[in-house]
């Protein structure tokens, strides 16, 4: 598993997005109740985020089942939305989606269009993750696993692979959604992921044998 460490970056301010923009990539992070969505989007974010957070009740506090984050006092309703521009012409959009099940609904919508996504994974409960991979790859989204640095227990890699049955070629990082470069380290990594994907498709669409037998049949 990649490490980052943690490191002081200031909010800096940044210009409105160009006229000249005209790649826009959609980024979707998912993952269980209190993994650190919202925290990642808002320490990433080049924009002041967008949240649709409410302040967690009594209710809420019972049907989510906040036992392991009991410090937490707000909690997302909708999503979550920040921005990173790449260059003059791309700009990538990132959405934060609501990690109870009482609002996985909106879940498939906010996949629709989707580049490829981040699955926040916190240690003391891996199992929270499932339902995040399953509905990724009900979709045919592309995506990596980020493992939230929470002090809980250490698992290795290949633990984390078992639990969450991920293959090798999910890549598999450790980070602190606190943190701007430990959280844009995690955005390379997908957007690494997804270049290597593109490139492996390409080159299968070529002929690998002069029977004209595409590669990725053998």
């Amino acid at each position: 598993m990649t490490r980052v460490t943690r490191s002081v970056h200031p909010a800096q301010p940044h210009p409105p997005l160009a006229g000249t923009t005209v790649n826009n990539l959609k980024i979707v992070v998912v993952g269980g109740f209190g993994a650190g969505k919202t925290t990642m989007v808002r320490s990433v974010s080049e924009i002041r985020p967008l949240h649709t957070e409410e302040v967690t009740s009594r209710a809420g506090h019972t049907l989510d089942g906040t036992t392991r984050v009991q410090h937490k006092t707000s909690t997302t309703v909708a999503f979550d939305f920040g921005r990173i521009t790449i260059d003059e012409r791309s700009v990538l959009y990132l959405f934060g989606a609501p990690g109870q099940d009482r609002f996985w609904f909106l879940w498939d919508r906010l996949l629709v269009g989707t580049l490829g996504a981040v699955v926040l994974v916190d240690t003391r409960s891996l199992a929270d993750a499932w339902y995040a991979i399953d509905r990724l790859e009900h979709h045919g989204t592309p995506f990596i696993v980020a493992v939230n640095d929470f002090g809980g227990p250490f698992h290795s890699d290949d633990r984390i692979r078992e639990a969450l049955a991920l293959g090798p070629e999910v890549p598999l990082v450790e980070f602190d959604a606190r943190d701007h470069s430990s959280s844009k380290f995690v955005l390379i990594a997908l957007v690494e992921h997804l270049h290597a994907l593109s490139s492996r498709d390409e080159a299968c669409d070529e002929p690998c044998d002069e029977d004209g037998k595409p590669c990725h049949d053998g």
